[in-house]
């Protein structure tokens, strides 16, 4: 384990930490003194950054072990690609994927986000030990999902989603995208809350890379205050995107692989660490890990 891998806010550093920073944290969850830092593990063959590498259920919870000990504080396991254009899974074969996955790694203590848009995955994953759910439609894809993960009381996050990337629904035109998906999200978490989602349980995410242009992503990314104004933390899920291929390669040249973006990535790690956010998501957690540090150590100089 890394150190200052997961030291909980206490007393009157974590209000004094609440208050510099703005950053809010959802109930249900171990709260850190900086921007926590969610690893990923894709029990997919598919998946646009690692599809096959964690494919075997004990690779998969090699890996998540692996990510903690490079600095992860939770893990977020997913058993379908949602990529641009990518096929879906079945039910049952999304349940064969993640709940052992997810099982074996809440059995040595590691704290699991289960990354689903479906309720029967989330439920049984909640069972296998996940204690939040990750839903990147926000609830819209099943409309199971809500009253599930109501039932259960677990935290719940909300993405900002127009539809699946399939090829004629990509829907990424805006006039303002920054007014747009923040008026869109509050409407979502409206309708979440309506469903019976505790309020301090909401956690809400921009959807980089949804339905979203590299323009798009990175001004979402420089007005994350307007997202943290609706009240609730923040996952920034950037990790390995396009959008930052676009940016490393320039206007002409091909974008790098998915890959060779993790310096990229931990850049925008600390950008939205500083900026208040409570999560980020991301494939390599030890360059995060060292940036949201840098970064916890910026605030609490100020």
């Amino acid at each position: 384990m890394r150190p200052d891998a997961g030291r909980p806010l206490v007393g009157a550093y974590a209000e004094h930490m609440s208050k510099q920073t703005g950053r809010r944290h959802p109930a249900g969850l171990t709260t850190w003194d900086r921007c926590a830092v969610m690893g990923v593990v894709n029990v997919t063959p598919d998946s646009f950054s690692d599809g096959g590498r964690f494919f075997d259920t004990t690779a998969a919870i090699k890996h998540g072990l692996d990510l903690v000990a490079q600095g992860a504080d939770l893990v977020d396991v997913g058993g379908e690609s949602t990529r641009p254009g990518a096929t879906r899974v079945d039910e049952d074969e999304e349940l064969r994927r993640v709940v052992p996955v997810v099982r074996g790694l809440a059995s040595e203590g590691v704290t699991v986000s289960v990354d689903t848009m479906r309720a029967s995955v989330a439920t049984k994953a909640l069972d296998a030990g996940a204690i939040l759910v990750n839903d990147v439609s926000g609830g819209l894809a099943d409309p199971r999902m809500l009253p599930a993960v109501a039932d259960a009381g677990a935290p719940f996050v909300v993405m900002h989603w127009r539809g699946l990337l399939s090829p004629g629904n990509v829907r990424g035109t805006y006039a303002d995208v920054v007014t747009e998906v923040h008026d869109e999200l509050r409407a979502r978490v409206e309708a979440v809350l309506a469903a019976g989602v505790a309020a301090d349980r909401v956690i809400v995410d921009p959807g980089l890379g949804f339905s979203k242009d590299a323009e798009h992503d990175l001004v979402l990314l420089a007005h994350l205050d307007r997202l943290l104004a609706l009240g609730h933390p923040l996952l920034v899920a950037a990790s390995r995107k396009r959008f930052l291929g676009r940016v490393l390669a320039g206007p002409e040249a091909a974008p790098p692989p998915a890959r060779e973006r993790d310096a990229a990535t931990a850049a925008v790690s600390a950008l939205a660490a500083q900026a208040g956010a409570w999560a980020v998501r991301v494939h390599a957690v030890s360059a995060t890990a060292d940036a949201v540090r840098v970064a916890r150590a910026v605030e609490g100089a100020r």
